[in-house]
């Protein structure tokens, strides 16, 4: 009876180590924690995700799962509503506006890369070809009409209205702005590339250029230059929902894609089409 005892109480005491080692990584976490989920648009952001950060992640013993999206509203609501630990896509005008505009509490934590505004056309190779009455297309969303707009004014195409946030209001049948007559026609982001059979030019986010493969076959006839106000303002960003800013998940996230291979094979890869800009949280604030 007695070693019957003893037995059982070993099967219960080999359970219960079994139970507790299955349960939690080295590190006391639980082993469901060691995994970081990211959402990500296509270009070049799940690239880097998918290419270099998941093994550079995989060291430190977290596995990295990338959610590709193709639009810049779902990564935003799946951070929100607890369904993703991050994203990496956005600006910070872009997130602050989401949080204005949508009741969103989403902070950014690393600064990662930049990527240049650019005005791309398939009708001219040359700026002096663009005719007055000519039509740009540019995103439709506050933040990056007002980011492209800036850019048409900083390169002479349009004058400044003297107002801190562009629309395309500023411009359109404004001769004193727009003395060339240029037609202002704001679309989504995402479908620029496609517009520009249509058009005489657009100005277009960085990484749907690339996706679309613009740089090589249809150079920018100029692009976004910055200084160190732009820089923040211009950077790639992971974004969390707020209170979670400090977490080990987070925190592994920002020491990783702020390291040296990250930024190797950020400028090896996209060779000045995408910038590094690694940036601490307090520069978002």
């Amino acid at each position: 009876m007695k070693k019957a005892i003893r037995t059982l109480a070993a099967a219960f005491l080999a359970a219960a180590l079994a139970g507790c080692s299955g349960g939690s990584s080295a590190s006391g976490a639980p082993a469901e924690d060691k995994t970081i989920t990211v959402g990500a648009t296509p270009v070049p952001h799940a690239e880097i995700l998918n290419d270099v950060l998941k093994d550079v992640l995989a060291k430190d013993g977290w596995t990295l799962e990338v959610t590709v999206f193709n639009d810049y509203v779902q990564p935003n609501t799946a951070v929100e509503e607890g369904e993703l630990d991050a994203n990496y896509f956005q600006t910070l005008g872009y997130m602050n506006g989401e949080n204005q505009d949508r009741g969103l509490h989403l902070v950014a934590v690393a600064g990662v890369h930049i990527e240049p505004m650019g005005l791309y056309s398939e009708k001219i190779t040359n700026l002096s070809d663009l005719a007055d009455g000519a039509e740009i297309a540019v995103p439709n969303d506050k933040d990056n009409e007002s980011r492209a707009l800036s850019l048409l004014v900083a390169k002479g195409l349009l004058n400044d209205p003297g107002t801190e946030v562009l629309t395309e209001t500023d411009f359109n049948g404004n001769t004193d702005t727009n003395p060339h007559d240029y037609k202002i026609t704001p679309i989504e982001a995402a479908s620029l590339p496609r517009t520009l059979a249509d058009v005489d030019g657009a100005v277009i986010n960085g990484n749907y250029a690339l996706e679309a493969d613009l740089p090589a076959t249809h150079p920018a006839l100029f692009i976004e230059e910055f200084d160190a106000d732009t820089t923040v303002r211009r950077t790639n960003w992971i974004v969390v929902k707020e209170g979670n800013e400090n977490s080990e998940k987070i925190q592994a996230l920002c020491k990783a894609i702020q390291s040296e291979k990250v930024q190797k094979f950020i400028d090896e890869t996209y060779k000045g089409a995408v910038i590094t800009s690694f940036l601490g949280a307090d520069a978002a604030k």
